[in-house]
């Protein structure tokens, strides 16, 4: 199968961000085939677009199909816009409420319901630089956590690290849904800087119970990959 390989939240330069399988006309596909497919691209999740005219998409991890997630909603929002021409204004994970999706600027954005998201343990350290000297894994505890910092805490930007090993991933180089839940606790827009380099915004939406994450969307090719 052909396989678009992006990266989400990457940096002003287009550097870093979190890659991610994107499978076009993937209707046809079974569930089994998107943990499988995440697994031999070594990425945390994939998606299969079922129907890009109506924004129909199932994401996956390693292990297991997902509600919603950050960094794939992002990246297939922005995907689609660019393949297809068409800016889609509504995601709808199949497992998940609707989402929608916008762009402002170079920085594409979803809004979802946290009701959706993954649950994150949160762990504040004393300063960026204990949340940089981190093991992988911080603990054998911390199964699904994300571990901060603020660099600047007047501006909204923090250092952040997560880990996900209850779902197959050891570390996540962009974590969007965790920064989802870090804008809606803390009550403000985020800047989060998260793994090599990745850069994430989040900010809480309008709407109780629902935040925005965004971030900047690069393209890296096309593969072909055999399951």
């Amino acid at each position: 199968m052909d396989v678009h390989v992006v990266r989400v939240f990457c940096d002003e330069d287009g550097r870093f961000g979190n890659g991610l399988g994107v499978v076009f006309d993937a209707a046809g596909l079974p569930g089994e085939a998107g943990p499988a497919l995440t697994a031999r691209l070594g990425f945390s999740e994939t998606v299969f677009v079922d129907d890009a005219g109506r924004g129909a998409i199932r994401i996956f991890n390693p292990r297991a199909e997902m509600r919603m997630a950050g960094h794939p909603t992002v990246g297939v929002a922005w995907l689609v816009g660019e393949v297809t021409g068409a800016v889609p204004r509504v995601l709808r994970p199949r497992l998940a409420g609707e989402m929608e999706t916008w762009r402002e600027g170079a920085t594409t954005w979803v809004r979802g319901s946290l009701a959706d998201a993954p649950e994150w343990g949160f762990v504040q350290v004393g300063s960026p630089a204990e949340v940089e000297a981190l093991p992988v894994p911080p603990g054998p505890e911390y199964r699904h956590h994300q571990f901060w910092a603020w660099l600047d805490e007047a501006a909204g930007v923090m250092r952040t690290r997560a880990f996900a090993a209850e779902v197959g991933v050891a570390e996540d180089e962009a974590t969007g849904s965790a920064a989802m839940r870090q804008a809606v606790r803390h009550g403000r827009p985020l800047t989060v800087r998260q793994g090599r380099g990745s850069v994430i915004a989040a900010r809480p939406a309008p709407e109780a119970g629902r935040a925005d994450v965004g971030g900047r969307v690069v393209l890296d090719g096309v593969r072909s990959v055999a399951l």
